[in-house]
């Protein structure tokens, strides 16, 4: 069980207690991702903890009755629940506080009936009911219901499912069998009601001599035991899922009775059985049941075989009751056994993986009886081979062809072109799911590794290649798993070298990754950088909209040209992609992704200040399939975050060092004149080296260690999936250690940032003022802040920015350096 789903379960648990504050879901999270463990421990133990809660309960009878109904429905993870709850009969604490919830919530719902119901009155009944009568009337209502409705809900489950099958599979509708296979009784093979042998008077049989019972009843049972009603043995209509009964004439000799009541059975369980095959040969259950009633079908003619040898003996006049009963009895037990497989199946509705699993615990039960163990090992070999038919096409091929929903791999219908445009896109998880209800219980710890398996080799084909696995064998059902569980492994191991070997070779995912990705968004290519900044500095100070792209294309087109960046094969991939919104808000609607706060965000307006190019400038790379599965919009966007992250650090730093190559000119003034710029200049060092310490600090404490980490991991991955890991944990690790997961730091960052344009927009004001080439011996009036302010398109003053309107407190200083400092202190 992944983190996700546990955090999701205890939440879950905690909102149905209605349990608040306190010390939280995330000390119960980290409590049993300690304890967990990977091995099941309840299964040994779990007929103690029945007989444990069986004697806590007030209703022992009731629990016991519940837990076999739900055992013969295969219910999953019965058990596991079972031991879970006999720990909590253990622990009064807890059983006190859910007793006192329970009361709560029981208060709670009823004062809300109470407040929502509408006042009525029952008018009073002047003739009372007994209880006999009432009885009575219970039993009719239910024979009534019972036979009108008999037929109407099998119409309505298969009518169901054949509309669930016709929507997963909307170019391959479910084949129909035509109605009169349903309307003609007599093709069942089971018991018509209300029909008798022959319309021939019937002796009274009490009246007969021992010996002509004994003759009478034999003919009988033969008819009996092949579905058909006898003179003086008949079924009774089913009562709901009920097993089949049968009415013997009362004046039969005792003795003679007794023997055909132990016979009788064999007549119920042949007619389980024949219902079982007759209703789960319609197409809408789906193949695994078909195999499973076809190998029923083959043991049901071994046993017509059976009766029609005895009828043969019984013209002879050589089959008597006692033969006959001895005859039958190795048939009883293989008939019984068919009998409680078909009523499990059917009671547990299954279908595919479920059928399997039932087939595969029944087995396991029979350990012990050989003849029992033998008989389920031969109906769950032959119910596997569709399933496995299924899972061969899936793990060799890459294919899967389910037309009844039954397999364990589910195909959802997802476009791979929206790997690149989505960044919430879940095309490699969602493309391809696991059903845990279609998982047979003896796949079930491969069932990751036979995802992944086809997953790899439909990447592969989809891409155009044919995949022949040579290791391909058939996969056969055994009660030694070790034999498919082999099979899959060396399937999975091949699949993901395949696919591993395809990207990494053939399409060249290391050397996208570091001769592109990295030189260009992680700013790896020095002089590429500064012949782009060079060429494009004049059109990223323009505001967004006066931004013309294909001019910003064409320049980038001459950078890559100029520079080492030509030697690139994979450059013409990389385009100009101008945001609408700067920084801070692309991070916000990052992390505002599947929150409460995602719509609120993505509607609010645009912000009033216009960006500049600097701002919206980033990026963007075109990555074609199968390598968008690592290099997916989600990735792109967390590199496109740490470009412009450090895009803008590095524009900064350019203006920095053009107002040190502007204050050059100072040297040609006299002492007396220049000290008035020396805390100008100490300001601006210090804001270089800050600057500078950043940009060291990111390219190579975080940048170039983590990169190195993930060109060592993805030299040791053995499959895509630790490929896509090892990526997705670079990233994370640099956005982090960059300050690009926390907004309010990033906020105080941006501010620095501000701080620096600002001073830098200052000092090339005062470089142009011709009071800078006088001679200084008077300060000279400083600029307006506002007008200071409107120069900087670079970044948007912070809202919470509060500038004076009267510079005449800023006139008053001596240096512009303080005015400077005052306004970074105004910004923080």
């Amino acid at each position: 069980m992944s983190e996700f789903r546990i955090h999701h379960d205890v939440n879950e648990l905690l909102s149905l207690l209605r349990v608040h504050g306190g010390e939280g879901a995330e000390v119960y999270i980290d409590l049993l991702q300690k304890n967990r463990t990977p091995y099941v421990t309840t299964s040994v133990s779990a007929h103690s903890a029945k007989v444990k809660i069986a004697e806590f309960s007030r209703t022992p009878e009731d629990f016991l009755k519940k837990y076999d109904e739900l055992k013969s429905k295969n219910t999953r993870h019965l058990d596991s629940l079972v031991y879970l709850l006999s720990k909590l009969t253990e622990d009064k604490e807890t059983l006190q506080y859910l007793q006192q919830n329970a009361k709560e919530r029981a208060e709670l719902t009823a004062n809300v009936a109470a407040g929502g119901s509408t006042n009525f009155s029952i008018p009073s009944s002047t003739s009372k009911i007994s209880l006999q009568e009432l009885e009575e009337l219970r039993k009719q209502l239910g024979t009534v219901t019972a036979n009108s409705s008999a037929q109407q809900p099998l119409e309505l489950t298969r009518k169901m499912l054949r509309d669930k099958q016709n929507k997963k599979n909307s170019g391959q509708p479910v084949p129909v069998l035509p109605s009169w296979v349903y309307e003609r009784p007599a093709l069942i093979g089971d018991f018509l009601i209300g029909t008798a042998l022959s319309t021939d008077v019937t002796v009274p049989i009490g009246t007969l001599p021992l010996a002509s019972q004994e003759s009478m009843i034999v003919e009988d049972l033969l008819y009996v035991l092949i579905g058909v009603d006898g003179r003086y043995i008949t079924a009774q209509p089913l009562v709901g899922r009920q097993n089949r009964t049968f009415l013997v004439d009362p004046n039969l000799d005792l003795s003679i009775k007794e023997l055909v009541t132990r016979i009788l059975p064999v007549a119920a369980s042949y007619s389980a059985v024949t219902r079982f095959v007759e209703e789960k040969s319609s197409f809408e259950y789906g193949q695994v049941n078909h195999a499973l009633a076809a190998a029923m079908r083959t043991l049901i003619k071994e046993y017509m075989i059976l009766i029609t040898q005895l009828e043969h003996l019984q013209r002879q006049g050589l089959l008597s009751l006692q033969k006959l009963w001895f005859y039958i009895q190795p048939t009883m037990r293989t008939l019984e056994i068919l009998s409680s497989l078909a009523t499990s199946v059917d009671k547990g509705e299954c279908m595919g993986g479920s059928t399997l699993s039932l087939l595969h615990d029944k087995t396991f039960n029979y350990t012990g009886d050989n003849q029992a163990q033998e008989l389920c090992l031969y109906l769950t070999k032959a119910a596997c081979v569709p399933y496995f038919e299924i899972l061969e096409k899936w793990i060799y091929r890459g294919i899967i062809n389910d037309p009844y929903s039954e397999f364990m791999v589910e195909e959802h219908e997802l476009q791979k072109e929206k790997i690149q445009e989505d960044y919430n896109d879940k095309y490699w998880d969602q493309r391809y799911t696991v059903v845990q209800q279609q998982i047979p219980s003896f796949l079930q710890k491969m069932a990751d590794k036979i995802l992944s398996t086809g997953k790899y080799l439909n990447v592969v084909r989809e891409c155009g290649r044919d995949v022949t696995c040579p290791v391909a064998k058939e996969v056969i059902y055994t009660l030694k798993e070790r034999a498919y569980v082999e099979q899959i492994e060396k399937a999975y191991n091949y699949a993901s070298k395949v696919l591993l070997d395809f990207l990494m070779e053939e399409k060249e995912l290391v050397a996208h990754l570091s001769r592109s990705i990295k030189h260009y968004f992680l700013m790896d290519q020095g002089d590429f950088f500064v012949h782009f900044m060079d060429l494009t500095e004049e059109e990223l100070k323009k505001p967004v909209d006066d931004i013309i792209t294909t001019r910003l294309e064409a320049l980038l087109e001459l950078a890559l040209r100029m520079s080492t960046a030509n030697t690139d094969p994979f450059k013409d991939d990389l385009k100009i992609d101008l945001m609408p919104h700067d920084l801070i808000t692309q991070l916000l609607r990052v992390l505002a992704i599947e929150t409460k706060q995602e719509k609120a965000i993505i509607g609010a307006d645009p912000t009033e200040l216009t960006l500049s190019g600097l701002e919206a400038f980033s990026f963007d790379y075109i990555v074609k399939w199968p390598l968008s599965l690592i290099i997916n919009r989600k990735a792109l966007t967390r590199y496109q975050m740490l470009f412009r992250h450090m895009f803008y650090c590095k524009h900064v730093e350019r203006q920095l060092c053009n107002v040190w190559i502007s204050n050059k000119t100072a040297k040609q003034f006299s002492l007396h004149s220049a000290k008035w710029f020396a805390g100008a200049f100490t300001l601006r060092q210090r804001m270089l080296n800050f600057v500078q310490n950043i940009q060291y600090y990111m390219m190579f404490e975080v940048m170039e260690p983590t990169w190195h980490i993930l060109e060592k991991n993805l030299k040791l991955a053995s499959n895509i999936d630790d490929v896509l890991s090892h990526h997705t944990s670079f990233l994370d690790n640099c956005l982090k250690d960059c300050m690009l997961t926390n907004p309010e730091l990033l906020k105080i960052f941006s501010k620095l940032m501000s701080v620096c344009v600002m001073f830098t927009n200052c000092m090339q004001v005062c470089t142009l003022s011709p009071f800078y080439h006088a001679s200084c011996s008077v300060p000279f009036p400083l600029p307006h802040p506002m007008a200071v302010a409107a120069a900087l398109p670079h970044w948007p003053l912070p809202s919470s920015s509060v500038v004076p309107e009267s510079p005449r407190s800023y006139q008053e200083q001596k240096s512009p350096t303080l005015w400077t400092l005052h306004m970074g202190m105004l910004l923080m």
